[in-house]
């Protein structure tokens, strides 16, 4: 059938929900009303194609990610059936055409057009699927622009900046035919032990639900739905294991875990959710009713879908063993509130409709998640009369993946998100009146490895190493070449030293050499994403401890005892313990997985050109073991004196960072000492720049509960802002704190704002806060739900002239 046929037909046979006049609502009723309950059933799975390649050619790739006992079997069950026989009542969602193999723009886009032309054909009321695809660092496909990984967002603290990465990606998937993106992670960091710190934007609530929201609001901005994930508790698995049970109770969930999610949806607009794989306190979340649909949708009010993260509808039977099969487990999840099976049909498959007929299953539940699937795809256009496979991706071959807008956007989120730990003696390397180096060692095994600047779910990283031979996909200069550019007078030799992860040591003697032979060492170690156990940050790459992996810590120790300066660098996906670096080095950079562009930022932030801003999203531990857990700590969790032999306190605190400048917070003023619990007050700082060069600095307002009814944090992030200023410049940053930012939830499981006393805390860190101040919250205690306020507003305004500055408003940590 060709295009214009595919019209005419249309044309001849439009029925109510194909026409973009009638209220979305009506459309999806008599759509409904006409299918039957195998069409119905079908709208509820997926096909994975990609994933067929992989399991019926039966080569495992040379990363190993397909073999992961006891996820294996079920990786093998889904290529089993036919694409002709899982879609003969219609499909749901097509799972990664882009994403998992290397195909040009073009090429996925023709694929779009052939899969959809399949759908439709074997769908009687001709309805296609919902295209959707990874994009946790960027559009995760071939040649695609591969932006800083999330917990380099976190470094940022700038919502407005992850935003418009967001819009950008988005733009770049609708134009190729993708209806939905599986991101942003909404985990909150609870032990940097995990594997996937490297997918959070940090260890803050209130950080991380600002960044999410705003990069729902530019994802959903380009037509694309955003899906919020992992719902809920996965980050905090015992031990830090992927997988791992959750020993967390409800009241910690709600209060460290749920917010972020909440956010999302009411700030910014999230239309999916994915389903966590942990269990919490004995509960699978792809099984759980309280959280799929009592909280999600009868307290938030939530309308759009949920859909299982992949192969959780199975596991619930393989692996947490609460189902006796994989059809159990399919009516368990439908019950519970997911409405769509990724990556494939397993458990939400034909039986359904034998058990609905058998009356074991109520055709209700069928109904509820195929109209909110249908709804969907009305809202995206997949219904109107007018529409084609071709329309959907036209133009498709003329996209640029990786076009210099994006690029530009990867290179500034990537600046911003490097976090100059400690200058030390040697940075910035040029100017400062230090004598530029002339011979300078550069070591270590991620100098010259541009992978290490990428995340696990970047597509070199996450499918690449099946396909050996095709380079990156995308031009990623490693920090090697970034610096030969950025010192064009200084000679440069590079020794790897030693490799990410193993123990041998046989490369120490020539960077020892190299180094001796210097004017200057930079070292540069951390991490390299992989999945299950194939690299040393990523899904399934779980750490035992927080020591640099591998012997790349006893190189810097070496290095060090050259006598020759040596800077650090650090490129991870996780916080690593740097006490036994610190004090040796001089110099300390953390750049967390900066992306494409993440030679050239880490480059000019070393010499100078660049003026670091970014702050950790998570504290830099002092030791290896699993102390610090997070900021986030009540008063026993904090340094006990004696008490206990073990010290949490962090080498360098949440929030952390510093610059090339100077800069002053002080003359903190609040507008009132006491306000009623529903009510508001202002609190404002003044910053200046009492250096020599221009920068910005974020200020961060923070908050203490002083008596309350269940244990709080000693501090808690409560606003941010960053602030552009000039030599001798200086504003004044005004937060407007409503009562409902210091709620929690109380002994009854129900969120409360209490009367009493509140400390009010602002400066440059979690530990670096010079003003300090105490508001009373008067009247009753009020108990507050899903239209309490969730964002702090933050004005910047020029002191000499009183116009606001460029970074109120959205830039000042608000949505």
């Amino acid at each position: 059938m060709t295009a214009q046929d595919w019209t005419s037909t249309t044309e001849r046979t439009l029925r109510p929900w194909q026409d973009p006049t009638l209220p979305v609502a009506d459309r999806v009723d008599a759509l409904l009303a006409e299918m039957t309950l195998e069409e119905k059933v079908g709208q509820l799975g997926s096909r994975w194609l990609g994933n067929d390649m992989l399991t019926e050619q039966g080569a495992e790739p040379e990363d190993g990610t397909l073999n992961v006992a006891p996820m294996q079997d079920v990786f093998a069950a889904s290529g089993s059936v036919p694409f002709e026989e899982a879609i003969r009542h219609g499909l749901g969602h097509l799972t990664r055409v882009f994403g998992s193999a290397p195909v040009t723009a073009a090429e996925g886009a023709a694929e779009v057009v052939r899969l959809q032309r399949e759908v439709v054909r074997h769908s009687r009321l001709g309805i296609p699927a919902l295209v959707h695809e990874e994009c946790l660092t960027g559009f995760t496909t071939y040649g695609a622009t591969v932006y800083p990984a999330a917990i380099a967002w976190g470094a940022t603290f700038d919502p407005a900046l992850v935003e418009r990465m967001a819009a950008a990606i988005g733009r770049d998937m609708r134009a190729v035919g993708v209806h939905q993106g599986l991101s942003p992670v909404l985990d909150v960091v609870r032990d940097y032990r995990w594997g996937r710190v490297e997918e959070t934007m940090g260890e803050d609530p209130y950080l991380v639900a600002m960044l999410g929201a705003a990069y729902v609001r530019g994802l959903e901005s380009a037509g694309v739905v955003a899906t919020l994930k992992h719902f809920a508790g996965y980050s905090a698995s015992r031990a830090a294991r992927n997988h791992g049970p959750v020993p967390m109770g409800r009241r910690e969930l709600m209060d460290m875990i749920l917010p972020t999610f909440e956010a999302a949806i009411v700030e910014g607009g999230a239309r999916s959710v994915m389903n966590s794989y942990s269990d919490v306190d004995g509960v699978p979340a792809a099984g759980d009713s309280w959280l799929l649909t009592d909280l999600l949708r009868g307290e938030w009010g939530f309308t759009g879908t949920v859909v299982s993260d992949y192969w959780a509808v199975p596991f619930l039977a393989t692996m947490h063993q609460v189902a006796a099969d994989t059809d159990e487990a399919g009516v368990q999840a439908l019950t519970a509130g997911i409405d769509v099976e990724l990556p494939d049909t397993l458990g939400f498959g034909g039986h359904l409709v034998e058990r609905v007929r058998r009356g074991e299953l109520p055709e209700a539940l069928v109904d509820r998640a195929a109209r909110r699937l249908l709804t969907q795809k009305v809202q995206l256009g997949l219904l109107d009369a007018g529409w084609t496979p071709e329309k959907s991706v036209a133009g498709a071959e003329a996209v640029d993946l990786d076009s210099p807008d994006n690029r530009e956007l990867a290179r500034e989120l990537a600046e911003r998100s490097v976090v100059l730990l400690d200058a030390g003696t040697a940075l910035p390397l040029l100017g400062e009146g230090r004598p530029e180096p002339r011979r300078v060692a550069v070591v270590g095994p991620c100098a010259d490895d541009p992978r290490t600047f990428m995340g696990c779910y970047a597509f070199p990283n996450h499918v690449l190493p099946r396909h050996p031979g095709l380079g990156l996909g995308v031009d990623a200069p490693s920090l090697l070449d970034a610096l030969r550019a950025e010192l064009p007078d200084a000679e440069l030799v590079h020794e790897r030293g030693c490799d990410v992860r193993d123990e041998d040591r046989s490369g120490f003697a020539a960077a020892l050499r190299a180094a001796r032979e210097a004017d200057l060492c930079v070292a540069v170690v951390g991490d390299l994403a992989g999945l299950f156990g194939q690299g040393t940050s990523g899904e399934g790459c779980d750490a035992e401890d927080l020591r640099l992996p591998g012997v790349q810590e006893d190189l810097i120790v070496e290095l060090a005892a050259t006598g020759t300066p040596v800077v650090v660098v650090v490129v991870s996906g996780r916080p690593y313990a740097l006490g036994e670096v610190h004090g040796r080095v001089a110099g300390l950079v953390q750049a967390f997985m900066p992306g494409e562009e993440g030679g050239a930022a880490v480059a000019g932030v070393l010499s100078g050109r660049v003026q670091p801003s970014g702050k950790l999203p998570v504290q830099i531990p002092r030791g290896p073991g699993g102390q610090p857990g997070t900021y986030l700590q009540p008063p026993l969790g904090s340094n006990s004196e004696g008490i206990s032999n073990l010290d949490p306190t962090p080498l360098f605190p949440f929030g952390h960072g510093t610059s090339y400048t100077t800069f002053e917070v002080d003359d903190l003023l609040i507008s009132a000492p006491e306000v009623p619990s529903d009510g508001e007050f202002t609190v404002s700082v003044r910053v200046r720049n009492t250096g020599g060069r221009a920068g910005e600095e974020v200020v961060q307002l923070y908050l203490h509960d002083v008596l309350a009814q269940v244990t709080r944090p000693v501090r808690q992030l409560v606003g941010f802002t960053r602030v552009r200023l000039e030599p001798g410049e200086a504003a004044r940053a005004t937060f407007s704190v409503h009562a409902d930012r210091t709620a929690f939830t109380g002994r009854d499981l129900r969120r409360v704002v209490e009367p009493g006393d509140i400390d009010l805390f602002a400066g440059t860190s979690a530990t670096d806060l010079p003003c300090r101040g105490r508001v009373r919250l008067t009247g009753q205690a009020r108990h507050v739900g899903i239209d309490r306020r969730l964002v702090t507003p933050v004005t910047v305004e020029s002191i000499h002239s009183s116009v606001a500055g460029p970074q109120g408003g959205i830039d000042a940590g608000q949505p």
